[in-house]
């Protein structure tokens, strides 16, 4: 192959530190073939060998005529590989991977042709032999999915710092700022996050500078020296650093349980102290964290749970750290790190007009604006009180991103969102049908109206969130939205099915980490890795593993904290409630959390929890709100936890180091979260209301008080038997689902492949709360142009750049909105123009239209209708 046919700038000779020998003849016979197939050597050079890696593992060429590091590492794999080697791992690859959503297809149809051996080849016999080696090369010593090896290195140095006195320092600063400023959007509409890809922009500076001013002051302990400046700012450092940042960054907590508790507009609890706040926030953060590693064995370790939304993080971290020449991919040149840097200059800027300058164009519910108190037509495209039926509903990146669109892979968005158009067809037959007197509340609410139409009156029927049955029966049921009873129904459905069904799909994963535990607890001394050969887990084995005991000890320790908070306290809750709960929500946790490293959506099972603690806890509202919150952070923060966790096993940090850092940063961030819950209920004018001017309309909080209300204090025997007997059924359905699915996934597993029956369920509970189609369908498009389109026609611009262009979006859209906040909003400074009003004058965003009129005396059950 002469050189004209190499990327240009890459000549021949500039390679010359990349050989391979050719120990044959050119092939002339079946008996050679076979003998080459049996002494596993091929004819080539170099220059063919290197094209081929470049060609099917989607490395790059540096225009300075050096060979990508990758590239060269998995040249010498090449030359060590086997063709019966090669054959053996493609065959195991394909067995393993048939039905793996995140797997190329055109890879794997192609691993399927080598795999079967040469006969059926289209192509010359060398072309085949290099085919296989290279393809086995790249699954055996890398991986075989694109968007981590974009990402990630196949080697790894374990002499690298990484545990250092700098990375607690700065790492325990930012976990500061970052809790600080996430609580406090966290209740805004759409949140605003200061996230793990904004803090490490941050933290990058603070590290060089760090390394650059600091002396190299230390002392040596058993062996090793502990100093102040070990050199140079790492790339593993800055990654442990942002894992304690992450922690502050992305992890629920109970301060949305405090405001409902505590803010006079929901239960207005007088006697939630601080020492109450401190003992179970840190009782449930830790539940979650300790879980976490209990889970490694499901959905860390295997090479399938490729956890899609942790890869923009170690995209950043490599623009930022791993030295990088310019390349030509498409026709680019810039740096990754450069392109950061300008699209976070950009999306900043730009982040002012939707948000501040023209606020219309943030939620566009431009078909309004045609007829504003049209009710019917803000409750079909309407952004706030309606369907979300619009083209185009946004212009504002935050609202864009809540799906997280260039992150999670297209067919998730695409089953999800089918799921949810589905569901808002099923609420319109509901709505104009006036099924369960819907019609007479706002079609999509999460919010509790009594007979009247108006918001449900706790203190009414309740004392201390313990039901007064005289009362309640003199005053009204619960009554809610088309949109509420969706998106419980769709709960119970999804709760069922996904447990049965992903014990029906991946038993044979579930039953290998079922015998791999009960062998770590017969044999602790055995590392849990053992039972794992992929790449990174080989690697991986270079450093001490984290025992389970220690996750253990997590455990019991916050249960301890949690026995203490329930019983001191009077919260009328007992002790084997909290027992049944854990072990539920840890039963549930499996499937979800293997449904969220495959496809980058949280399934929330945490729900079930409500409705089991109504049947333990009749009547007590309180008891409900603290059983939901073990659910709630079992599920959202193990999770959390688990992605973290991930992330340094794709970083190779020591699980050690990654299990310190995350103990400290997760007290840090618990003790100052309850302080900003407290600022924020204390500060923001028109807190939690659902018109606040700055939208901090506590979308979550909003929920937990309705459901606490429906199964806590009503209970669930009235909502299932009395009021919506439809909901009960929700059960059976979700589990008889199951039974004809998988058998369908079996029989037709191609045809299958891109539809996830638990994606598909779970867009109909999407709904019920203030989010709707404008916030999906952007999403949906985005996805398509990067994660479709883009990715499959120009795979190497996408390797490069996607994670980082959502990076740089993501981190502009945080620094401005803080910027926002700080300077303008919080001064009450304003632009008073048409564009900043019109998307509030009509009915859609006063929320409050309903399609029929509240009939003299009220709808729904008369008095000695209900019990």
């Amino acid at each position: 192959m002469s050189s004209s046919s190499f990327p240009q700038g890459f000549e021949k000779e500039k390679r010359a530190s990349v050989t391979v020998t050719s120990d044959l003849a050119p092939l002339s016979s079946e008996e050679d073939e076979k003998k080459i197939i049996n002494n596993s050597l091929i004819e080539g050079d170099a220059d063919r060998i290197l094209m081929r890696i470049n060609e099917l593992a989607k490395t790059y060429w540096e225009d300075d005529g050096s060979v990508d590091p990758v590239a060269q590492f998995l040249f010498n794999v090449v030359q060590e590989m086997t063709v019966d080697r090669g054959i053996e791992i493609l065959k195991e690859t394909y067995e393993e991977h048939f039905d793996d959503v995140n797997f190329p297809p055109e890879d794997l149809e192609y691993v399927r042709v080598l795999s079967l051996g040469y006969e059926v080849f289209e192509g010359d016999f060398e072309t085949y032999a290099l085919d296989v080696r290279v393809m086995a090369a790249l699954i055996d010593s890398h991986s075989p999915y694109p968007e981590v090896r974009a990402v990630c290195d196949p080697f790894d140095d374990p002499t690298i710092p990484v545990e250092t006195i700098r990375v607690y320092v700065l790492g325990l600063i930012w976990v500061a700022i970052g809790a600080f400023v996430n609580e406090f959007f966290q209740q805004r509409q759409p949140s605003l996050t200061i996230s793990s890809t904004a803090i490490q922009l941050l933290l990058y500076p603070c590290g060089k500078f760090w390394a650059k001013v600091v002396p190299d002051w230390g002392v040596t302990f058993r062996g090793k020296r502990i100093s102040l400046n070990p050199g140079p700012w790492t790339n593993k450092e800055q990654m442990l650093a942002t894992l304690m940042v992450n922690i502050a960054s992305t992890s629920l907590n109970f301060a949305a349980y405090v405001i409902v508790m505590r803010l006079e507009m929901f239960f207005n609890l007088k006697w939630v102290s601080f020492g109450f706040m401190f003992v179970m926030n840190l009782s449930s953060l830790f539940f979650g964290f300790g879980l976490a590693g209990i889970m490694r064995r499901w959905v860390i370790y295997p090479v399938k749970t490729v956890w899609p939304t942790v890869l923009p993080t170690l995209a950043l971290n490599r623009a930022l750290l791993v030295p990088e020449a310019r390349s030509n991919i498409h026709g680019w040149t810039i740096t990754r790190y450069k392109f950061f840097f300008t699209v976070l200059i950009a999306s900043f800027l730009y982040f002012f007009i939707p948000d501040y300058l023209f606020k219309a164009l943030s939620c566009f519910n431009w078909m309004t604006w045609i007829a504003p108190q049209n009710k019917n037509l803000a409750i079909i495209t309407g952004s706030y009180i309606g369907l979300g039926f619009n083209p185009i509903s946004t212009f504002d990146w935050s609202v864009i991103n809540y799906t997280v669109p260039l992150t999670v892979p297209f067919f998730s968005l695409v089953n999800r969102y089918v799921g949810m158009v589905l569901g808002a067809f099923i609420m319109i037959a509901f709505y104009w049908t006036n099924y369960k007197w819907t019609a007479y509340m706002p079609i999509n609410s999460a919010t509790l109206y009594d007979n009247m139409g108006k918001t449900y009156n706790t203190s009414r029927v309740s004392s201390n969130l313990l039901l007064d049955e005289e009362a309640y029966l003199n005053y009204s049921p619960p009554y809610i939205s088309a949109g509420n009873l969706l998106m419980n129904g769709g709960y119970f459905v999804l709760y069922v099915f996904a447990f049965t069904y992903v014990l029906f799909t991946e038993h044979r994963l579930l039953w290998k980490a079922l015998k791999n535990m009960w062998f770590a607890i017969r044999h602790p001394r055995r590392s849990t890795m053992a039972e794992f050969n992929d790449p990174h887990t080989r690697m991986m084995r270079s450093y001490k593993e984290v025992p389970d005991w220690w996750y253990y000890a997590v455990l019991i320790l916050s249960f301890v904290f949690g026995v203490i908070a329930v019983e001191h306290w009077p919260t009328n809750t007992p002790i084997y409630g909290v027992v049944v709960i854990l072990l539920l929500s840890i039963a549930l946790l499996i499937p979800s959390t293997l449904v969220y490293s495959i496809t980058g959506y949280e399934l929330n099972v945490y729900y079930f929890a409500v409705v089991i603690t109504g049947y333990m806890c009749k009547g007590n509202g309180m008891a409900n709100m603290l059983l939901r919150l073990y659910g709630n952070n079992i599920d959202v923060q193990g999770e959390s936890f688990i992605s973290d966790q991930k992330l340094g096993h794709y970083m190779k940090l020591p699980p050690r180091a990654v299990f310190r850092a995350q103990m400290i940063a997760v007290f840090v961030q618990g003790c100052i979260t309850i302080g900003v819950v407290q600022f924020c209920m204390d500060s923001i004018v028109d807190f939690c209301s659902l018109t606040q001017t700055d939208k901090f309309t506590c979308t979550f909080p909003h929920q937990l008080y309705s459901q606490t209300i429906m199964y806590g204090i009503i209970g669930p025997q009235r909502m299932f038997f009395t009021l919506y007997p439809v909901l009960k059924y929700c059960f059976l359905m979700g589990f008889l689902f199951a039974f004809p699915l998988y058998a369908l996934k079996v029989y037709f597993p191609k045809k299958m492949m891109y539809f996830h029956p638990i994606l598909f369920i779970n867009g109909f509970s999407r709904w019920g709360s203030t989010y709707n189609l404008s916030y999906y369908t952007p999403g949906l498009v985005m996805g398509y142009i990067f994660n479709r389109y883009i990715k499959h026609r120009y795979v190497r611009w996408w390797t490069k750049y996607n994670y980082v262009l959502t990076s740089g979006l993501s981190a502009g859209m945080a620094f401005g909105g803080i910027v926002i906040f700080l300077t303008l909003q919080y001064t009450n400074t304003s632009v008073k123009w048409w564009g900043n009003s019109v998307y509030a004058s009509g009915i859609d965003y006063a929320k409050t239209a309903t399609l029929k009129d509240i009939p003299e005396g009220g709808f729904g059950l008369k008095v000695g209708e209900f019990s």
